[in-house]
């Protein structure tokens, strides 16, 4: 079951869901990474990396949203968004948020 974050500074609920998220970013050439979240709004999203991505840099990732939060079939989801905020997250993790600017479903095939 997924757990709520309650923050009054946030304007949408932040579930602390781990979902694997493939990131894609571009730092001197195309990057790709495999990440896991930590938490997911409809705003945005925090994830843990083996290597920090520049704050300020463009992102693309795509994850699965299981049923417990779509109340329905599992849903993947294909975000574009920019990095807002880079701390370590312990275990050679580092831990990277970003707002979620753009958004789009896609199908099953």
């Amino acid at each position: 079951m997924a757990e709520v974050e309650q923050d009054n500074k946030r304007a949408t609920r932040r579930f602390a869901l781990r979902l694997p998220v493939s990131v894609t970013y571009n730092e001197d050439g195309v990057h790709e990474k495999s990440a896991q979240t930590r938490d997911v709004s409809a705003r945005g999203i925090c994830f843990y990396v083996d290597s920090a991505i520049a704050a300020g840099a463009n992102i693309e990732f795509t994850l699965t949203l299981p049923p417990e939060i779509t109340l329905t079939e599992s849903i993947r989801v294909r975000c574009k968004g920019k990095v807002v905020r880079v701390e370590g997250g312990g275990e050679g993790k580092v831990a990277v948020a970003a707002v979620i600017d753009e958004y789009e479903f896609l199908s099953e095939s």
